[in-house]
């Protein structure tokens, strides 16, 4: 049949892929408009498969918090360039990705990609159909959902990092001021874990493998590396552990004393960073 250019202009307003794409998907499905978009959005996903192994370093990061302060809801929708990045489609997308994480608690990266979006399809279906609109690889690079009895959420001005602080103990105290330096601090030092054991086995036993390593390039002698590497593990815990780094703020003191003299009892719970580098 005759594909007309109204007919294309039409499917390019309900999927917004270009004209070219519109009139081939058109051809291809005897102008069933619903057959068309079905071939775009398969178009869409050869697009992700291709550019599957390229590099996502680019995108946005938002964060939802509800009424109270006791959740925290942190996305980061990733795509290859900065110009995509200010696409309003490709932002738009990120809105909709977060308001409905929102509405589920969806608990995981992988549950919230199977939620709907407004109009029925998944999270994952859109992100596969704007791959294929634009071209360019997107991708849900990240998810986290915290509760607790006070949540702390910070955006850096970038909008490509977020953390969220959970806070127990709080009693009445008015954790803002705390939670944004906290939340600053772990912007700029890049903690592993919270605390000692928080970090895990593999992350401990490369550090102790480092450790050795240094010290017999120093020509320390093998019987003392063991200790030495322990000794530069403890090094290790006060600068890649929040709460005994030193405070950016106030070096004479950890962020674990920081915490402690801002309210008797208050701890923190958890933390979440999230970063598009």
């Amino acid at each position: 049949m005759s594909i007309t250019a109204a007919d294309v202009n039409k499917l390019r307003q309900m999927t917004g892929a270009g004209m070219m794409d519109c009139k081939k998907a058109l051809t291809e499905a005897n102008g069933d408009f619903e057959a068309a978009v079905d071939i775009l959005r398969k178009a869409g996903q050869k697009v992700a498969a291709k550019r599957a192994d390229n590099e996502t370093n680019e995108g946005v990061v938002l964060i939802a918090m509800n009424a109270d302060h006791s959740n925290g809801k942190l996305i980061a929708l990733a795509c290859e360039t900065e110009p995509v990045s200010k696409v309003d489609a490709f932002n738009d997308l990120a809105k909709s990705i977060l308001d409905a994480a929102v509405k589920s608690h969806a608990p995981s990266a992988h549950d919230l990609l199977a939620e709907p979006l407004a109009d029925g399809r998944s999270v994952e279906g859109h992100i596969i159909e704007l791959t294929g609109k634009i071209g360019e690889k997107i991708t849900l690079a990240a998810y986290e959902n915290i509760s607790a009895e006070k949540v702390v959420s910070y955006i850096h001005s970038n909008n490509k990092i977020g953390v969220l602080v959970a806070f127990e103990n709080v009693q009445g105290f008015d954790v803002a001021e705390v939670g944004k330096d906290i939340a600053m601090q772990i912007t700029a030092m890049k903690p592993v874990a919270l605390d000692k054991d928080g970090v895990d086995a593999e992350t401990i036993e490369r550090e102790i493998e480092i450790g050795k390593d240094q010290a017999r390039q120093e020509g320390k002698p093998e019987a003392m590396l063991e200790k030495i590497a322990v000794g530069k593990l403890e090094k290790f815990y006060k600068e890649s552990t929040l709460l005994n780094q030193q405070f950016v703020k106030d070096s004479s003191i950890t962020i674990r004393q920081y915490v402690e003299s801002a309210q008797n009892g208050l701890t923190i719970a958890s933390f979440k960073r999230i970063a598009l580098v």
